[in-house]
């Protein structure tokens, strides 16, 4: 995963010349991009302001997406460093709308640079599409912007992201987030919703997600020391280890337990059943 830039926001050069007839000349001011090394997604423009959203991926695509956003002053040639920003995805389906599992847009420690992350649930199509809003207020006046944008399947079509029924009639979303599997135990997170209306999407604190890895295509075999996934107050998310003992094609089996130890969703893997119908792919 890629960092944020912590360098200055402005690199000064100073180019001096020496002369018996002329000043040193002015400094030049460059301007660096801390977000260059992400990929521009998406640039809305509103309000002579440009709204840069960046991204360590190279689509919007169905998932966690964690999401940079810059705010361009066109007037001022200048990114802003004080907006208080908010967001919403909203899918335009042809028989209703939905907007979808998403973090508050907070500020980072580059004064203008703003993140958060968004699930999508399910890519667009030539019918149905996603759009994205942005309210934002600065220096007391706001501001609203908004957009159609391109969410597409993984590339590699791998499963990320559930959303499914629980046996207790509740919606959730429950999405891997961002690794690079090594063959070894893995840290391995993920982030758990619920559907509390077409558009809010509630954190799911204190439940266990618990993870059995199997290589379908080495005969179902597991593998040693798993820890399975449990809430962690501070990140907001769930959290354990995944032990991958060799490359190749992982499904990772998963239970939603709830405080009580009841199973919401997902079965035990056996000889009888091969997979839990909730799960995770991975291939490395």
């Amino acid at each position: 995963m890629k960092t944020i830039k912590l360098s200055l926001a402005a690199l000064i050069l100073s180019v001096t010349f020496t002369s018996c007839t002329k000043d040193n000349d002015d400094p030049i001011v460059v301007e660096e991009n801390p977000l260059a090394d992400y990929n521009m997604l998406t640039t809305l423009k509103a309000n002579s302001h440009s709204l840069e959203v960046y991204s360590d991926q190279d689509q919007f695509t169905i998932g966690y997406n964690e999401l940079f956003i810059r705010i361009k002053d066109e007037a001022a040639d200048s990114y802003v460093s004080d907006a208080d920003i908010s967001w919403m995805p909203v899918m335009h389906m042809t028989e209703m709308m939905h907007s979808c599992p998403k973090s508050e847009v907070s500020k980072t420690e580059n004064v203008s640079v703003y993140k958060g992350y968004s699930i999508f649930q399910m890519p667009g199509n030539a019918d149905e599409y996603w759009e994205l809003t942005f309210d934002y207020t600065i220096d007391g006046q706001a501001y609203n912007a908004t957009e159609r944008i391109e969410v597409t399947a993984p590339v590699d079509g791998k499963k990320k992201v559930n959303s499914f029924m629980g046996s207790d009639d509740t919606r959730y979303i429950l999405a891997m987030m961002p690794m690079d599997p090594e063959v070894k135990v893995n840290d391995f997170s993920a982030v758990l919703f619920k559907m509390e209306d077409m558009m809010t999407f509630p954190i799911v604190e204190d439940y266990k997600v618990t993870i059995d890895p199997r290589m379908p295509g080495m005969g179902n075999h597991s593998s040693p020391n798993n820890e399975d996934l449990n809430y962690d107050a501070a990140s907001k998310a769930y959290k354990g280890k995944l032990s991958l003992t060799m490359t190749g094609y992982w499904k990772i089996n998963l239970k939603l337990m709830n405080a009580d130890d009841e199973v919401l969703k997902g079965e035990t893997v056996s000889e009888e059943n091969e997979s839990s119908s909730l799960f995770f792919e991975i291939e490395f």
